[in-house]
């Protein structure tokens, strides 16, 4: 179990932990190719072809490898090399990525992801340790937390222990006064006990523990830390 005495702050990853990422990303891709095709067809074309994004995706982290953990660099650097190699003007790639990331930031939370976010903000300052490009903000659960910390503006991402250090210091906290809870194994709860905080492992679809090290803490659902945090 965790050392509920030692917890001063919670650091929170974001997607698969408070909301499930995938249909995010393919609705923010089909926005995406909409607004393409009425806007730029040429390169919505281009876009289409199999495998593509995967091979421009690569070339663009070959060119910019200091930016890789960046993920809005990465895609709106993608999208304009694809304009270029459509023949249109590579101008309109800041405003196609501007379409793309408002959808991504549209997300259906887990059904126990706001009450319990709720719950632990009255209690625990909150933070957001992700590697994505969510905006807490903009997705409207910004009440709950204090700082979001993301890879993007710390230069690296998990599992890099500065990134657990970045939050910590965001906190004003030593990492062992931070609980952090996540749903990957080894980006979240076994890089963040690397960094040395506690960490919970949310582990929504009952998987095994895939690494060599004892296991931490898990829970299946979210309300499962108000339980264990908010005793009555």
């Amino acid at each position: 179990m965790i050392d509920t005495t030692r917890i001063q702050a919670i650091t929170l990853d974001l997607d698969d932990t408070l909301w499930p990422v995938a249909p995010v990303i393919v609705h923010a891709e089909n926005t995406l190719r909409d607004w393409l095709q009425q806007h730029l067809p040429r390169t919505a074309q281009l876009w289409q072809t199999p495998d593509l994004p995967r091979e421009v995706r690569r070339a663009v982290v070959q060119r910019h490898p200091e930016r890789r953990h960046d993920l809005s660099f990465l895609r709106r650097e993608m999208i304009r090399d694809v304009m270029v190699q459509a023949g249109d003007a590579p101008g309109h790639a800041d405003a196609a990525f501007e379409v793309f990331f408002a959808a991504r930031q549209q997300v259906t939370l887990f059904e126990d992801s706001l009450g319990t976010l709720r719950a632990l903000a009255g209690r625990y300052p909150l933070l957001a340790l992700s590697n994505g490009n969510a905006n807490v903000r903009q997705i409207g659960l910004g009440d709950c937390f204090v700082a979001s910390i993301a890879a993007s503006q710390v230069g690296c991402a998990k599992p890099d222990r500065r990134i657990f250090q970045a939050a910590a210091d965001a906190a004003g906290l030593a990492p062992e006064q931070i609980l952090h809870v996540g749903d990957d194994a080894q980006l979240d709860a076994q890089a963040a006990r690397e960094a040395g905080m506690q960490a919970v492992w949310l582990n929504r679809e009952g998987k095994p523990w895939p690494l060599e090290t004892a296991p931490p803490p898990q829970i299946h659902t979210l309300a499962t830390l108000v339980q264990w945090l908010l005793p009555r």
